[in-house]
């Protein structure tokens, strides 16, 4: 539906300047993030943040939002340096930022969470909905939402939980509005409308910093946009008076070199996944690709590209709408990821504290998880053999080097990298055929890292075929035989041995902009 928003008409005047961002420098760990970064956010206009992975555009807006805290330079708003130490702070000043992992809170109705953070008036201990709902309403008629606010969120679209968290920033009077990927897990149709919402918000005097990594849609959507790489701010253009080419060129620090595709890669052992012209209702289009037995191959490209969509089908918590997947020579449909671990498929989530452990639970237990019933003498005795999971975890947590006194200590009092090493030792017990690891060292010390990848080498060696996804190029250099780069939820190149490199990786994830340009 389209948005009832109605902007004030009046002669054309330049945008005021609302944001100033100067010299902002920010490290972590002796290691600089930002380095002196300057640029302006002009009320009313839809202002771009663009640059590879890594080049620094999350951590100005963990800056602004007073998540993180500048080591040095000066935040100002509507001319004035103000400090940003807390996201209260942020709020106050009519700052407003929606995170790729949505905030909402799962069970509540629209109207909670539009409210959320909202003071609210009380008579004896209870709530006073009214004037929450009274302002919901209005904002839900101003976004064009066709729901009712007692639905749970949990039941809408993602494109409908979008609007809900812009509604809750428009309940909290938001002058600015800060997106990050927005329309990344949103089809064509639905990202239409959520262009159609931005529009509007700044027709209507709003402020809306927009990050993403389709210049398509920066291109379209912002009048302003400023490139990030390596920290510093490297480029800052008014939209109309640059190309993608250009955009892309500042992005990567040099013309764009397409690296050879489609080389054939040596084989390490037998095919065990193949992946055959699989498409899905969303993203995915005619995506193909092969894994051999001790083989590690890369999914690299940028958020919204289809990596994590193409593993969820592989692991049976996706359907695929067309196209076939084979696990050693055979078909395979799962109905859900319980029926891949039985076919000797792991699975080692991004959101490893949130999917892939039990906080509260001990080692033992969490590297059992998989398959508690191995441990059972008979499908007719329910009860465990905790002394045979106990030496099991033991042996697999001495394996990848959990530092821990014994596998009876909760993984909630254990390090990032530690608690990363529990969910690999679960697999390094159950020797898959394929293990899937989705950003396998986010969150994880340099320390840590290099001992997470000696493991992941160790299955490799034993003969696992190996399916990882990550962000991090150097991450993908460093692990993989072979590298496919994904963009729009298609391959568009492949990448093997000493062609893998930083440099390749990001030309190719931006190389689609370019030809769909010259297409034009």
């Amino acid at each position: 539906m389209t948005p009832t928003m109605n902007a004030q008409q009046g002669p054309p005047t330049p945008p005021a300047s609302f944001l100033n961002v100067s010299n902002v420098q920010k490290s972590f760990g002796g290691v600089a993030a930002l380095t002196s970064v300057s640029f302006e956010i002009r009320a009313g206009v839809v202002h771009g943040l663009v640059g590879a992975n890594g080049a620094g555009k999350s951590t100005i807006i963990r800056c602004l939002a007073g998540i993180e805290h500048p080591d040095a330079g000066t935040i100002s708003v509507d001319g004035e340096e103000v400090e940003i130490a807390t996201p209260a702070d942020a709020t106050r000043l009519g700052l407003a930022f929606i995170h790729q992992e949505m905030s909402l809170i799962p069970g509540w109705d629209v109207l909670r969470n539009m409210s959320l953070g909202m003071p609210h008036a009380t008579r004896v201990g209870i709530i006073d909905w009214r004037p929450a709902r009274k302002r919901a309403k209005e904002v839900a008629a101003r976004l064009g939402m066709v729901f009712p606010l007692s639905t749970n969120v949990d039941t809408l679209s993602t494109a409908d939980q979008w609007l809900v968290l812009i509604g809750r920033a428009l309940m909290q009077d938001a002058r600015l509005i800060a997106m990050d990927e927005p329309t990344a897990s949103l089809s064509v149709s639905e990202a239409r409308r959520v262009h159609s919402i931005i529009r509007e918000l700044a027709a209507s005097g709003t402020a809306v910093v927009f990050v993403s990594h389709r210049l398509d849609e920066v291109s379209d959507l912002c009048e302003d946009i400023t490139v990030f790489k390596d920290g510093e701010v490297v480029k800052r253009v008014v939209s109309d008076r640059t190309s993608k080419a250009d955009l892309v060129r500042a992005i990567v620090g040099r013309d764009l070199v397409i690296p050879d595709r489609g080389r054939q890669p040596s084989a390490h052992g037998r095919p065990v996944l193949e992946v055959k012209e699989v498409s899905d209702t969303h993203l995915l289009r005619d995506v193909s690709l092969t894994v051999h037995a001790g083989e590690i191959v890369g999914l690299g490209g940028l958020v919204g590209a289809g990596r994590t969509e193409l593993a969820r089908v592989i692991y049976g918590a996706a359907r695929a709408s067309s196209g076939t997947v084979r696990l050693d020579g055979e078909n395979v449909r799962f109905r859900e990821p319980r029926d891949a671990v039985d076919a000797g498929i792991g699975f080692v989530p991004e959101e490893r504290r949130a999917e892939g452990v039990f906080l509260d639970r001990t080692i033992d237990f969490n590297v059992n998880l998989a398959r508690l019933d191995s441990l059972t003498p008979s499908r007719f005795w329910p009860y465990l053999n905790l002394k045979k999971g106990r030496k099991r975890a033991q042996d697999a947590a001495d394996l990848v080097t959990v530092k821990a006194t014994d596998v009876s200590a909760l993984v909630g009092s254990l390090s990032g990298g530690n608690q990363q090493k529990v969910v690999i030792a679960r697999w390094m017990v159950e020797q898959p055929k394929l293990l899937i690891l989705d950003e396998p060292s986010r969150g994880v010390d340099v320390g840590a890292r290099a001992e997470v990848y000696r493991v992941i080498r160790e299955l490799a060696a034993r003969g696992t075929a190996i399916l990882a996804i990550s962000s991090d190029n150097e991450e993908l250099v460093t692990l993989c035989d072979r590298v496919h780069v994904m963009a729009e939820g298609r391959f568009v190149g492949e990448l093997v041995g000493p062609e893998i490199t930083e440099d390749s990786i990001v030309s190719l994830s931006f190389a689609r902009h370019v030809e769909k340009e010259h297409a034009l």
